[in-house]
């Protein structure tokens, strides 16, 4: 199981702490962090860099006007490689290719289980090649390589493996009608599907787009963030490997306001799929609605909260709750970015909290042991110390962190506030960096109140002993996911999506398949029939 869930990585122990929280804005001096020399002295990956253009038909080919954007390493802020920049015009390309692909080639008249051989076939060269995957998404993206390696790419390979699965099961359905006639129904491809995915999580949020359009027949243009584009190319190229023909995937790299634009308004584009902020998502939205109406999968920001009862084992609490915010460098959209305290345990937390966070280990995401790499960008970097910033103007108790860490790249100390209050905007926004903001609650009624008063749905996290507690909290939040005493369990099967601002439909699942499907109704007249 630990090769299926994220919150494998959590470890339930915990260091005493002997320092004592001071009263005002910014409570002491940091003492100590757990961080690398290698911040400033990074390793340099083994691997070459071998895809950097666009696959398109089946081929690797530069961009149609030549361009190509540097990926950064966010260790360093140094140029990793320069990847071909795709614009409209690729789209196009991508589209007309995916469009014949889907309309006169083999993939969607393969038998299912044909479909499923490739599918399987993939998951065995996801396997093969973890290391070379594993080491592109940790360059390109900042995180633990051992995150990447032990965790993630065990976690896309199943999620592969969970649809090829499905691809020989959807199935429509004979329907009683009233009068001679027989009905059924047929589950059909939806057809051409774009896709657009993110940077905090790019191989995972690959298979959760791709993994099930290919099951159910569709083709696809999938357009990777501009911050991490590497591990796309290279996923793309070993599904092609495993027999996929030319045109079912094309990948095209470049930036959301040309590329992302020409993919969401296109008129040949039959369904639209988006991860990334709940802003971006409007405007996808908006550019689908105005094109021709395509259906559009939204899974998008979140301000979840994480609830410590009064019943709660505090040490394991504050464990649980720090893994449920800092994983991946807070750059989580279901991050537990509200965690709410009950009073009577409250303080206790919070000097916990603190020493937890002192203890992360922080550094080169290529070293053995480390918890926090670099956040993804300068743009991040700084929205992030922004955001601390006006949570200490705002009143908040900064309790530790709050700085840079090093002199290279865009690392941040784990970042940790007390008494902050809903109108804050670090209580309000999704932040995506290692800031915890903690939030005192008295009673149940106050806390569901409190815990709904926010724009955002996606997930929450309760820790408690008491079933009715638990069952309570379960039915009131009005969230996609609810976690009890765990955090981030993200198993295949495990339907993914949010209320309210964090979108619309769910990824993973049996659920996301109907996301790529369309249902037809075949209604025959029957000539005296033998029974009805």
């Amino acid at each position: 199981m630990a090769a299926r869930r994220i919150s494998s990585l959590l470890s339930l122990s915990l260091a005493s702490s002997s320092s004592l929280l001071t009263k005002g804005r910014i409570s002491g001096v940091v003492s100590s962090y757990s961080t690398s020399s290698a911040v400033d002295n990074p390793i340099t990956p083994s691997i070459k860099v071998d895809y950097t253009q666009l696959l398109i038909n089946g081929n690797f080919v530069d961009s149609a006007s030549g361009k190509t954007f540097p990926t950064y390493d966010p260790r360093t802020g140094d140029v990793i490689a320069h990847v071909s920049e795709g614009d409209a015009e690729d789209i196009d390309r991508a589209v007309s290719a995916a469009r014949k692909a889907f309309d006169e080639g083999p993939w969607p008249r393969m038998t299912a289980y044909e479909r499923s051989e490739v599918l399987f076939r993939f998951a065995d060269l996801l396997d093969k090649h973890t290391e070379e995957l594993a080491t592109l998404e940790t360059w390109d993206n900042g995180k633990p390589y051992e995150q990447s390696a032990k965790i993630e790419l065990p976690m896309i390979s199943r999620v592969i493996r969970y649809y090829a699965g499905w691809a020989d099961k959807v199935h429509g359905l004979t329907v009683p009608a009233d009068g001679p006639y027989h009905v059924q129904t047929i589950n059909e491809p939806i057809g051409v599907a774009g896709q657009i995915i993110p940077w905090n999580f790019p191989l995972i949020m690959f298979a959760w787009k791709v993994g099930p359009a290919l099951a159910c027949g569709c083709t696809i243009v999938l357009k990777s963030a501009e911050q991490t584009p590497l591990s796309a190319l290279l996923a793309a190229k070993l599904l092609h490997e495993a027999g996929l023909p030319p045109g079912v995937l094309n990948v095209v790299s470049g930036f959301g306001r040309t590329a992302g634009a020409a993919l969401s308004s296109h008129m040949a584009v039959d369904k639209l799929a988006f991860t990334g902020s709940s802003a971006t998502g409007k405007i996808v939205l908006t550019s689908a609605a105005n094109s021709n109406l395509k259906p559009v999968t939204l899974e998008l920001g979140g301000k979840s909260p994480f609830i410590v009862c009064k019943d709660a084992d505090v040490d394991k609490a504050v464990e649980l709750a720090h893994f449920a915010l800092f994983f991946n460098q807070g750059q989580c959209c279901c991050a537990g970015s509200r965690t709410y305290v009950h009073e009577s345990v409250y303080d206790e937390f919070i000097e916990k909290a603190k020493t937890r966070a002192l203890k992360r280990s922080v550094g080169d995401p290529f070293k053995a042991g480390i918890e926090q790499g670099p956040q993804i960008d300068s743009t991040q970097f700084k929205k992030i110390l922004g955001y601390i910033k006006s949570g200490v103007e705002s009143g908040a108790t900064l309790v530790t962190g709050g700085e840079r860490l090093g002199n290279k790249g865009y690392y941040i100390q784990p970042t940790v506030f007390a008494n902050v209050k809903e109108d804050m905007l670090i209580a309000q926004d999704e932040i995506f960096g290692p800031v915890q903001s903690i939030l005192k609650f008295k009673d149940m009624d106050e806390l569901i109140r409190r815990a709904n008063q926010t724009r955002y749905g996606l997930a929450a996290g309760v820790f408690t002993n008491d079933l009715d507690t638990a069952n309570t909290l379960t039915r009131a939040l009005r969230v996609g996911t609810v976690w009890i005493n765990c955090y981030d369990v993200f198993d295949a099967s495990i339907p993914f999506g949010g209320y309210k601002m964090s979108g619309q439909g769910r990824e993973k699942g049996v659920h996301c398949l109907s996301n790529y499907l369309q249902v037809k109704a075949v209604v025959t007249k029957l000539k005296n029939p033998a029974w009805m």
